[in-house]
């Protein structure tokens, strides 16, 4: 897939290395299409590693991207240079009045504080509230699914015992055909990395929602409305093959307790290359969500978003 991003963000310049098609600006103002627009709330403190991991998972179709990049505007990253963020970030006052074919809310280092605790929870709702009529499909991973769940259905999250960590078997759930999940094998691995958990009994109360995919060991995985215009995801399957090592060792290093992620090193053995078992299911998962709820639904004219609220799926084809 061809994403447009700004010519020097340093992402750009790790995808090209990887040969991933990275359209030039100046290129893509020429192309007389229309390209999808995405725009990624990066809420996690290390905005450069976050926004190269998402823009990689968003790249294996053939649709053109655009991409804008959201940052919360009440809250002061110490891990991000105010360089970087004001070169390539924009406020949500900046975009409220846009629409957008689809939206990405990341996780953030913030799950063990009740929500209204966090400094940026106000701003961070308004944004949520916002996405109803100017996002088509917008997708939650890790805590912003858990934020996205207890704000919009009022789902609770419950502290773990001890850190979520590792790379688990995952599988569908839901009783008829899932076209996020197209494609998929029967049983597929997702890096978990989380100190609190949703619950099913909480889910299954709530009409509106439907589990689609749980593991035996992290629970509950994946979650959508009932129309494919809510996804809420508690994995990370946009990881990199060392990010859950540099966690690990980070941790150890601080002298946290946290123990070996599971089904990452051979062996147990973290001086050994961690396995990756999760990407060819990555990929599935966003190229899926851009075709089935994305592309294939959002509205040619982008004006008519607000108008045009329900998508034609329907509980039989999510």
């Amino acid at each position: 897939m061809p994403i447009r991003i700004s010519d020097n963000l340093p992402a750009r310049h790790i995808l090209e290395s990887e040969g991933i098609f990275v359209m030039e600006e100046n290129r893509a103002l020429s192309q007389d299409i229309r390209p999808i627009r995405i725009v990624i709330l990066n809420l996690m403190p290390d905005k450069e590693t976050t926004e190269t991991q998402i823009l990689r998972a968003l790249s294996n179709t053939p649709i053109q991207i655009d991409i804008d990049l959201l940052r919360i505007s009440t809250h002061e990253s110490k891990h991000t240079s105010k360089e970087h963020l004001f070169k390539f970030y924009e406020t949500f006052e900046e975009i409220k009045d846009r629409v957008y074919d689809g939206m990405i809310i990341t996780g953030a280092p913030v799950e063990q504080m009740p929500y209204e605790e966090v400094d940026y929870w106000d701003e961070l709702v308004s944004i949520m509230e916002w996405s109803k009529t100017h996002v088509y499909s917008t997708m939650h991973i890790c805590w912003g699914a858990m934020a996205g769940l207890y704000y919009h259905y009022g789902v609770p999250k419950y502290d773990l015992p001890e850190k979520c960590f590792g790379v688990f078997e995952h599988s569908m759930t839901w009783s008829k055909p899932v076209k996020l999940f197209r494609g998929f094998n029967d049983v597929f691995f997702v890096p978990h990395s989380r100190h609190t958990e949703l619950r099913r009994e909480d889910i299954v109360k709530i009409y509106d929602l439907r589990i689609l995919s749980e593991s035996p060991e992290s629970g509950v995985y994946a979650v959508s409305d009932r129309k494919g215009r809510q996804f809420f995801v508690t994995g990370h399957s946009e990881y990199d093959r060392f990010t859950l090592d540099s966690e690990y060792k980070r941790d150890v290093g601080l002298g946290r307790p946290i123990k070996i992620p599971v089904n990452y090193y051979p062996d147990d053995d973290p001086s050994k290359t961690p396995v990756m078992l999760w990407r060819a299911s990555a990929t599935l998962l966003f190229t899926n969500w851009l075709n089935y709820y994305v592309y294939q639904e959002t509205p040619f004219d982008l004006s008519l978003l607000n108008v045009e609220k329900k998508t034609k799926l329907d509980l039989e084809e999510i």
